[in-house]
């Protein structure tokens, strides 16, 4: 995943640049950068490596040297950015968020045999960064180069661009991820997340459809290529990705996931499925307010019989031997013995994805003396590796819990019934529920369905991607 922040501004705006794209640290854990712009400097860039150290830690030090009226900054899970570009179009600085799966099509395509050469990185992958810059610079002007690299790319692909002019923000074609405007006395900043501008004091001034190009300049912004109707906005940025202060497309993420809740655990009554347990908790963070959700609607009390401990190790991730990434999730869960000691806990999570640190979870409160310990998940089983952004991407589907389930139930001829498995009401789907129960340790397992969720969400569900679960990317 990753995200973004730019800011143009009659004042310096180097301080609205750092805060601002720190608040998307969220998003990505790999790579942090900033480019600025002023009309006597020039461009300034710097890039650092965030994998061990918080973007605010190894910026610092840069702020200041960093001068400028105009900027943008990025978090990346990928690609080293933002790059300065040279070419028949001028100096510009770019940065992308989203997925080129086509990338050695187009190289074979456009860039073979005609003296181009693209920086590989340490995976050996050219920079999708590069590669949209270079399909830009095919064009004769930058937003004709957007539009056809954003045509060009099978995936999907958000664009903020800095010039001496002012920044060109790009939400991709099909709208996948938010892009937001907002105003303060002085100019206008382009985010990704809302809170990110509030919080710097901008108040919100326009949220782009779906492949629109919009020109930022501190006297505020001029739609350059006008939105389109078609929208796939993905769901995970509320049951997952989104911070709780966000709205996209007017929809807050907190209030999202309080509703989503509260909706599997009616659905659940319905069915006579509710377990009588003593507490309903959230897996910290993000499954906590869905958890608040359905606590409300149970009647069952909501508690918090485990918590991390994140001031040493704020992401479990980070370190990069698996052995000390396993161990330091096992030290930040810190359990809550007078809350777990004989209890029957019912815990929701956002999503289940791989279940490697959920096994570990069930396995630490059992040893913490819990009695029963259920599982709901807040959306519905994910099928299918993401191939529009980074959620849930893979080297194969198999590595997916629910997939590999099927595979172990019923071989390939498993595969052509994913929809049935997907299905508690089906003979199939009770049976992957309990073989993953009784793989994982939970005493029972229930997810969102997708109902549910685009219930819960709240919009035209035709304007929502669900690929991850249905394999089909709306309903």
């Amino acid at each position: 995943m990753g995200g973004f922040f730019g800011a143009a501004s009659r004042r310096d705006c180097v301080l609205d640049l750092f805060f601002g794209t720190d608040y998307h640290s969220h998003l990505g854990t790999r790579r942090g950068g900033m480019a600025v712009y002023d009309p006597d400097s020039g461009f300034q860039r710097q890039i650092h490596n965030i994998e061990n150290t918080p973007f605010r830690t190894k910026f610092e030090s840069d702020l200041a040297e960093f001068h400028g009226t105009s900027g943008i900054g990025c978090i990346s899970d990928t690609d080293p950015q933002p790059l300065l570009v040279r070419s028949h179009l001028g100096l510009y600085a770019i940065t992308t968020v989203g997925i080129i799966n086509n990338a050695e099509e187009l190289i074979a395509r456009y860039f073979d045999g005609h003296g181009h050469q693209f920086l590989t990185m340490s995976s050996g992958k050219v920079n999708d960064t590069e590669l949209t810059a270079a399909l830009i610079n095919q064009a004769d002007d930058l937003v004709s180069g957007i539009r056809r690299a954003q045509e060009e790319i099978d995936g999907s692909c958000t664009i903020l661009l800095l010039t001496a002019e002012g920044i060109l923000a790009a939400r991709d074609r099909l709208g996948r991820l938010p892009v937001l405007i907002g105003r303060d006395k002085d100019g206008c900043c382009v985010s990704f997340e809302s809170f990110a501008y509030r919080k710097l004091g901008y108040e919100d001034a326009h949220e782009l459809g779906p492949r629109e190009i919009v020109k930022v300049t501190p006297d505020g912004w001029e739609t350059l290529s006008p939105p389109g109707q078609e929208m796939k906005i993905c769901a995970f940025l509320w049951t997952y990705y989104g911070y709780p202060n966000s709205n996209y497309e007017g929809v807050n993420v907190e209030v999202m996931r309080y509703r989503n809740g509260a909706i599997m655990a009616r659905d659940e009554a319905a069915r006579g499925t509710l377990p009588q347990v003593d507490f309903v908790a959230g897996v910290p963070d993000s499954g906590v307010p869905h958890a608040i959700g359905y606590s409300s609607e149970s009647g069952r009390p909501f508690a918090r019989p485990f918590v991390k401990y994140t001031p040493t190790w704020p992401r479990s991730f980070m370190p990069a031997n698996q052995d000390v990434r396993n161990q330091v999730a096992k030290m930040k869960q810190i359990p809550v013995p007078e809350l777990i000691e004989g209890k029957k806990l019912l815990f929701v999570d956002d999503s289940i994805v791989r279940g490697t640190q959920l096994r570990e979870t069930v396995e630490f409160l059992y040893e913490s003396g819990a009695k029963e310990v259920h599982m709901r998940s807040a959306c519905p089983p994910i099928m299918y590796g993401c191939k529009y952004l980074n959620f849930s991407r893979s080297n194969s589907d198999m590595e997916l819990l629910a997939r590999r389930t099927v595979q172990d139930l019923e071989g390939a001829a498993g595969q052509t019934h994913l929809a049935e498995y997907a299905d508690p009401a089906t003979e199939r789907g009770q049976c992957m529920l309990q073989a993953i129960c009784k793989e994982m340790g939970f005493d029972s397992l229930g997810y969102q369905s997708l109902d549910g969720l685009l219930e819960a969400i709240g919009m035209d569900r035709d304007k929502i991607c669900t690929y991850c679960w249905s394999g089909k990317e709306s309903c």
